[in-house]
């Protein structure tokens, strides 16, 4: 049997012609037009879509059974509108059956805070159904305004007012741009929640934007008794960088980057960036980040990481929000301990410190081959910068002795220049000549290169600060293919002795 389609049909804030040309051919073409409405009968969905309306179309009055009362329903207000919604969809579910073609009038946009999203999650698996999007009362009231809501790297927070206070006051805070919607009776709670974030001179209040009826002004002046639902409170682009009455809690992060790009940044870490009031790093690595205006960066080199370290703490005790960036994973000889180490002085005792996470070079490099870290394996810095020679020769030797698969960092420099080849000597005594050794430089990188050589070959020349190795053990198997590429692999078994 063939059924109508639904139609969820956006029709934009209020102003009828920001009615799109879509959603106005779906409501000249429509069987049935179906609307919600108060008690009263009156509908603004119907109002703002009154000229597309044909006449002798079957109209449908989704009547609402409550709106903000009371109700002696067993199931309380959730309980009468899961009925109401329950009923109205069987309504407009018998058009469908008959052919019909349903268009859901909504303002605003149907999946934003709409209730056709209830009639929606109802039906859409029944029947062929489409939804036709909507300014939303969030861009309307923006316009209006002619206030930027984001720019550059800046994030757009969008809350309802029904939320807590001090739930809504914690977003507030840490927000770039913001808006909530729902106000009406939650108005005297917002407001306090945007005081609370120190936001509160930088807030606007919007009433039914767009429209003939429209009420603009700073939201600190609007009467709590003057404000009805169908308006919001904005928080512009640029709000974060005038929060003075609660500045947001200090505190450090240390991030990950990845080896090289966006692509290899995780979103957890992505979205630490963006908060960060401050972006402290070596030089390269922090160039690699895009900051937004309100954003500051403190470059530095890449031997003070001590001292870097000490400049987070002490911007985040003074209530800044601190990102300390490292280019792979900032626990793998990179910045987590260094931060955690300095941290440890009663000085900084009140400082958060979290360290995020990131891909390591390891990982990155292991991946363009296969999986050379298949089994168990080491990760070693042939830098002895911070640890004696004799140290490292040790470790490394425990390990080929181990037989564990290495993964080598730091394996030499403009400064050390010799170290490589002691190391791979070393290895000779443990491993076969012919031991895969996989040579990843700058992977992820513009200048990425990934060699596959025998243990025995390693030219120390053609390996910089760049590169990482990793050093098969004796089960690892490098198998050339037949286009020419070579996948290394360690198996995950390991025979007995």
């Amino acid at each position: 049997m063939t059924t109508g389609t639904l139609y969820g049909v956006g029709l934009g804030p209020g102003d009828p012609e920001l009615i799109t040309i879509k959603a106005a051919r779906m409501i000249e073409a429509a069987d049935v037009i179906a609307y919600h409405s108060a008690r009263h009968g009156r509908s603004i969905a119907r109002s703002v879509a009154a000229e597309h309306i044909r006449d002798g179309v079957h109209e449908e009055p989704l009547v609402y059974p409550i709106t903000v009362e009371s109700t002696d329903h067993p199931g309380g207000y959730a309980g009468a509108l899961a009925d109401f919604y329950a009923k109205a969809a069987a309504t407009l579910a018998a058009h469908l059956d008959a052919g019909r073609d349903v268009v859901v009038l909504c303002e605003g946009d149907p999946l934003f805070y709409g209730s056709y999203m209830h009639l929606h999650k109802r039906l859409a698996d029944q029947y062929p159904t489409e939804v036709v999007p909507g300014v939303t009362s969030i861009s309307g009231a923006a316009a209006q305004l002619r206030q930027p809501l984001v720019e550059g790297e800046e994030t757009l927070t969008v809350l309802p007012g029904t939320l807590p206070e001090d739930v809504l006051a914690e977003h507030l805070a840490n927000a770039d741009s913001a808006a909530v919607l729902k106000l009406g009776r939650t108005f005297t709670k917002v407001r306090d929640a945007l005081s609370r974030a120190g936001k509160l001179d930088d807030a606007w209040y919007a009433e039914r934007a767009t429209t003939d009826k429209q009420r603009l002004a700073p939201l600190a002046d609007v009467d709590p008794e003057s404000v009805p639902y169908f308006s919001l409170a904005l928080l512009p682009s640029g709000s974060a960088a005038n929060a003075t009455e609660v500045p947001p809690a200090g505190e450090v992060v240390v991030v990950g980057l990845g080896p090289a790009g966006q692509s290899w940044l995780t979103p957890e870490a992505r979205d630490a960036l963006a908060k960060a009031d401050e972006l402290i790093g070596y030089g390269p690595y922090l160039d690699r980040v895009t900051t937004n205006h309100r954003q500051r960066k403190h470059p530095s080199d890449n031997r003070v990481e001590a001292e870097r370290a000490a400049h987070a703490l002490e911007l985040a005790r003074d209530g800044a929000r601190v990102a300390v960036v490292s280019s792979g994973d900032p626990g793998v000889f990179a910045m987590a301990a260094a931060v955690l180490e300095v941290a440890v002085d009663p000085q900084w005792t009140d400082v958060p410190v979290r360290v995020l996470p990131g891909l390591t070079a390891a990982q990155a490099v292991a991946s363009r081959v296969g999986a050379p870290l298949g089994h168990d394996y080491c990760v070693l810095s042939l830098s002895d910068r911070l640890k004696p020679w004799e140290v490292i020769t040790e470790r490394l030797a425990a390990a080929a002795s181990a037989d564990l698969a290495i993964a080598i960092y730091n394996p030499a420099s403009k400064a050390r220049t010799w170290q490589l080849a002691e190391a791979r000597d070393l290895l000779l005594r443990h491993r076969s000549a012919d031991t895969p050794v996989v040579i990843g430089r700058d992977v992820g990188g513009p200048q990425e290169s990934v060699r596959v050589v025998r243990l025995a070959d390693i030219d120390p020349s053609t390996v910089d600060m760049r590169c990482l190795l990793i050093i098969g053990s004796s089960q690892t198997r490098a198998v050339v293919k037949p286009d020419g590429t070579t996948t290394v692999f360690t198996p995950r078994s390991y025979p007995a002795r």
